[in-house]
């Protein structure tokens, strides 16, 4: 390819890259921001249904009481959802939002019973028809892992500290 052709496709492709800093980031951060807030809140106004599956929580979560389990697992969807909306401890509160997500799926979203892998895909799917549904926390943890990896992107205050306080 002769360098006439390769100058502006680099050009834009550099764009895409610098605009993905920008609004890549903070577009994930806003969808999971506002579902782990709207669970949250669902929580928060709800009864505790997690003594009724206590048993299923993974070890070391499985120790936890109850009611400090849903406790913890609503606060931090609150605190978490709007700390990613605004970009503040992105890193911490996704990798503690992906913790919750593995809980969750271990403990309700994961089938019941499978035995082959046929079984198991059935479950990946966003209604429960007896196979479990693990697709959208999945796609929770696709997306919460370039936030914990590239971090929040140039749209947030943990940038806006960052860039203060290391200057």
């Amino acid at each position: 390819m002769n360098n006439i052709l390769k100058r502006p496709i680099v050009l834009a492709l550099d764009g895409i890259d610098a605009l993905g800093l920008w609004l890549g980031l903070l577009s994930l951060r806003l969808l999971l921001g506002w579902d782990f807030f709207e669970s949250g809140l669902e929580k928060f106004n709800g009864s505790n249904w997690f003594a009724d599956i206590q048993e299923r929580f993974p070890f070391p979560f499985s120790l936890v009481p109850p009611d400090l389990s849903w406790q913890m697992a609503t606060w931090f969807e609150l605190l978490g959802g709007v700390a990613l909306v605004v970009g503040l401890g992105t890193r911490f509160f996704s990798m503690s939002l992906l913790i919750l997500t593995l809980v969750a799926i271990a403990s309700v979203h994961w089938p019941e019973m499978w035995s082959s892998y046929s079984d198991l895909l059935m479950g990946y799917g966003f209604t429960d028809q007896g196979f479990g549904n693990f697709k959208l926390p999945v796609l929770f943890i696709g997306m919460l892992l370039p936030l914990i990896l590239m971090g929040p992107g140039k749209l947030s205050l943990d940038y806006w500290l960052r860039r203060r306080v290391l200057k």
